[in-house]
Order: C-alpha cells, then sequence, then structure tokens
C-alpha cells in the first residue's frame, strides 16, 4: 500500500503563484504599510520625458530613492526638482512590477533649509543673468507722469490701500489692479499671467493699457517671497513692454523681479512716489516758470525799445536829409530849359543834313531797279510752281495704284458686324450681373429670415401682446384687459377659444424694443 502513494519531495506541498500574483501582493503591501510618506535627501539626476512626467532621484551617502512627479502633479510643486538640491519630498510608496521596482510618488518638494534656498537663488540669478535678463541696457525709463498705472497685488492686503492714499496725496491716477495670490504655490503663475495680461491689452480700448506696471507685496520670510523668485515670473518681467516697478517685501528684502523690473522700489509706498510726482511741486514749478517767461518778455520787449530809442538819436534830422536833393533840384530845374532848346537845334541840323542827300531822280533808278528784280524773280517763280505741281501730281499717283479702292458699303458691313458683337457682349455682361444682383438679393433674403424673431418661434417661442402692446413681466399680463399669443403657426386670443387664427404674413415683422417678450 505504501508503494502506490509517493511521498512528495520537501517543499513541495508550498503554494504556488504567479510572477503578477507576487508583483501585486508587493504593491499591496509597500503602499498599505507606508502609505504618504516625507523624505529628505539630495537631489540626484533629473530626467523630464517629452510627456510631460518628471523623474528623479533622492538619495543620501548610502541609497537611492527612485521619485516620479506625473505631469499634472508638476504645476502644483511649489519647487521643481535641481540636481544637487537638498530636499524634502512627500508622496506615496508604490511598485512598479514590470520592471520589479519601487519608487515613490511625489506631489510635493520643499527645499530643506534655508541656506539651501538661498543656495538655489543665487544659482538660479546667476543662470539668468548670463542670458541677459537683468541687463541695465535693456531697461526702460519711467514715465514721468502715467495716465494709467497698472498694480499686480493681493487685493485684500494693507498693500494696495498703502499705494492707492499715497497715489491720491501725490497726483491722482487712473489704477487697474489684477488680483493675484502673493504667496504659495499658484503666486508665480499668477504674476506671471498678470504681467502678461497688462501687455496684451489695447492701448485707447475700452479696457485701457497701462503706461505703467507695479508688482508689489509685502514683507515676508523667504519662504514667503520665494513666488517672486520664479523663473517664470522674472522671463515675464523681462518681456513686459510696459515699464514696470517692481515693490516686493521691505527694503531689505531682494527678489530676482528685482533685477529684472526697469526700477526697484524699496516698499509699495516708494513704489507710488516713483510712479507719479507730487501734484502741488507741479503746480508750484508751473507757477514760477510762468513768472520767469513773463518777466523774461517784458525785459526783452524794454531792452528792444531802449536800443531803438538809442539808434533814433544816432540818426540825421529829416530836413537835414532833404537839404542836398533840394539842392540839385533847383540846380537842374534852372537848366533844363536851356538844355532843350540846345537839344531841338541840334536835332534841326541832323534832320537839314539828312534831307539834302534825298533828290527824285535817285528815288526813280531804286525803284526801277527794285521793279526789274521783282519782274525776273515772277517768272522764276511760275516755272518752279509747274514743276512742284507735276511732281506732287507724279507722287500722288503712284501711291493710288498702291492702294486699291476701297467701297462704302464693305467698310460699312464690317462696322455693323462689330457693332452686332459688342451688342450680344453686353446683353451677356448684363444678364450676368442682374443674376449676381438677384443672387445676392436671394441671400440677404435668407439672412433676414434667419435673423428674424420668426425663427425663434419656430424653436417653441412665443411674443406676448396685451391692449395693442407688448408683454414683458407677468405684472403687465395681469393688467392687461385682451391678451394676444403668437406663435409660429399663428396667433392665439386668450379668452377667445377656437377663434380662428390669422394667416402668417409673408414679410415677417419685427417687434419693437428689445424684440418682443420671448418664452
Amino acid at each position: 500500500m505504501s508503494d502506490l502513494i509517493d511521498d512528495p519531495l520537501p517543499g513541495q506541498n508550498m503554494p504556488e503563484y504567479t510572477v503578477s500574483e507576487i508583483s501585486g501582493e508587493v504593491k499591496r503591501t509597500l503602499e498599505g504599510n507606508f502609505g504618504r510618506v516625507r523624505v529628505r535627501g539630495e537631489v540626484g539626476r533629473v530626467f523630464k520625458a517629452r510627456s510631460g512626467h518628471l523623474y528623479y532621484d533622492v538619495k543620501d551617502d548610502k541609497n537611492v530613492l527612485a521619485c516620479t512627479t506625473w505631469k499634472g502633479q508638476v504645476a502644483g510643486l511649489s519647487v521643481e526638482p535641481e540636481e544637487g538640491l537638498e530636499v524634502v519630498v512627500t508622496g506615496r510608496l508604490t511598485a512598479f512590477g514590470a520592471q520589479s521596482k519601487y519608487n515613490l510618488n511625489v506631489d510635493e518638494v520643499a527645499v530643506a533649509g534655508q541656506g539651501a534656498l538661498m543656495a538655489l537663488l543665487e544659482k538660479r540669478r546667476k543662470a539668468l543673468a548670463a542670458e541677459g535678463l537683468f541687463d541695465e541696457g535693456r531697461k526702460r525709463p519711467i514715465p514721468y507722469l502715467p495716465e494709467i498705472i497698472g498694480v499686480v497685488t493681493s487685493p485684500s492686503g494693507a498693500v494696495i490701500r498703502d499705494i492707492l492714499h499715497r497715489l491720491r496725496d501725490r497726483f491722482p491716477r487712473k489704477v487697474l489692479i489684477w488680483p493675484v495670490a502673493v504667496q504659495g504655490q499658484s503666486s508665480a503663475a499668477e504674476v506671471a499671467r498678470a504681467i502678461a495680461g497688462f501687455n496684451a491689452l489695447t492701448p485707447g480700448g475700452a479696457l485701457p493699457r497701462p503706461d505703467l506696471i507695479i508688482v508689489a507685496r509685502g514683507g515676508g520670510s523667504i519662504e514667503d517671497l520665494w513666488g517672486f523668485n520664479e523663473e517664470i515670473v522674472v522671463r515675464a518681467a523681462a518681456a513686459s513692454d510696459i515699464p514696470l516697478i517692481s515693490a516686493v517685501g521691505h527694503e531689505t528684502d531682494t527678489t530676482l523681479i528685482d533685477f529684472a523690473s526697469d526700477k526697484r522700489a524699496p516698499t509699495p509706498t516708494a513704489a507710488a512716489e516713483l510712479a507719479v510726482p507730487v501734484r502741488l511741486d507741479l503746480l508750484a514749478w508751473l507757477d514760477g516758470q510762468s513768472a520767469r517767461l513773463s518777466h523774461a518778455l517784458s525785459s526783452g520787449v524794454e531792452r528792444r525799445g531802449q536800443r531803438l530809442r538809442d539808434l533814433g538819436r544816432a540818426l540825421p534830422r529829416v530836413d537835414s536829409l532833404l537839404d542836398g536833393p533840394r539842392q540839385r533840384l533847383d540846380v537842374w530845374g534852372e537848366r533844363l530849359p536851356a538844355a532843350l532848346i540846345r537839344s531841338v537845334q541840334l536835332r534841326r541840323v541832323r534832320l537839314s543834313d539828312a534831307a539834302g542827300a534825298l533828290r527824285p531822280a535817285a528815288l526813280r533808278g531804286k525803284l526801277r531797279d527794285q521793279g526789274q528784280r521783282l519782274t525776273q524773280t515772277g517768272e522764276r517763280l511760275g516755272h518752279a510752281l509747274g514743276a512742284r505741281t507735276e511732281r506732287g501730281r507724279e507722287r500722288y499717283d503712284a501711291m493710288s495704284a498702291r492702294f486699291g479702292r476701297v467701297e462704302p458699303h464693305e467698310a460699312l458691313q464690317r462696322r455693323r458686324e462689330d457693332l452686332t458683337r459688342l451688342s450680344d457682349r453686353f446683353g451677356q455682361v448684363g444678364a450676368r450681373q442682374i443674376k449676381d444682383w438677384r443672387d445676392r438679393l436671394d441671400a440677404l433674403d435668407r439672412l433676414r429670415e434667419t435673423l428674424s424673431y420668426k425663427a425663434t418661434l419656430e424653436r417653441g417661442y412665443a411674443v406676448v401682446r396685451g391692449d395693442g402692446d407688448l408683454i414683458k413681466s407677468a405684472a403687465a399680463a395681469g393688467r392687461a384687459q385682451n391678451l394676444e399669443i403668437e406663435f409660429a403657426d399663428g396667433v392665439h386670443k386668450v379668452g377667445q377659444p377656437g377663434a380662428p387664427a390669422p394667416k402668417k404674413s409673408a414679410k415677417p415683422q419685427t417687434p419693437p424694443g428689445d424684440q418682443g417678450s420671448l418664452f
């Protein structure tokens, strides 16, 4: 009997597990015993996948713990892990059975100690400065008297009240407030969006674009002010086209946005003082400038008047200026009659000499010579004209032989054909243009039908009228004597059941006011 039953080998009576069962049991044991834990260590290698997931190691002098932060959790991290940074990470331990590994799913990262935080701040400052974001050459001047000032801060703190109070005392200006969280995980993203949002506004629009931006926050610890050290805030401040004043913390507090801004103010109140001048000082300066201008004008007029009087004293008297010309006029007046007589006598002598040379015989001889020359020229002209006319006639005959005679009726026929073709083309163009106009008219009519309140009635709405007027409230319906309800297929009169509904009009009539009461 003992031969029929084999004895089991040692260990053969233990239960068998599949690989998946072992991996699942390890995962459940690990997550059940540890759950949510906090681990302190130094960040090792950091790798960000194209999917957005973040993989990194947290290590000490002996061991390494693999950590994972999924894409949806990265935005919630207050500090993004960097290699060499000492941190405290918080998350849940889990196992990855496909590779027989375990890791920590981290959803919160905090810097371990203020020294590490300052080291991270200095490292980030040097990296951003190397990109040129802190260069003085790229900073813009602050406008002397901005019309509109944009303030990025918390709407409930004392900072905004201090800024508004200081602006009201110095020079009242229009202020646009963009409320943000000034500390916490969402602080950096909200401040960066606020700066970009102010820059995206249209100048002179319904919500006008500010001429100056103030980013302000009260004092606090380095952890409280850490949102203004984030890279996203620094890049937004550096990329701002609007001049920006940073007023974060007290005078001894320094954040990275102070280096990227166009002007740093030690306090929010000082930022308001940098933004606008004192109105009373401007008025006093303007009065002083006006007095100086008036004094300069009066002094200038007085100096020019004195100079004119001095020059007038140096000029001679009018009588002395005219004495010489008067004397010369008298002398020439006395000599003029004798000079005229002498001139006439000389011209008479020259005329007598010229008349003595003229004789009738000489004139007749000269006329005879001219007549002979004229006769000879006329004879030569007749022969020349005849020869030229003959040559012109021959040239005309030659040209006539080259060009055939064109019958008038052929030219008229061609003109008639051209006219017919043009008439056909005009008719086609006119018909095509009329068709286009008709298509546009049909499209506009369809659009009118679409925009009509009748289309709204087709969706189950109705128009209520009472005593000839539109009814817009239940109280007005109660006061009306006669009610009519217009549906898509007709009008129903309340209190007259069975009354025939009028036919729908071909052209919908839009009710006045706000297109009727639709319900």
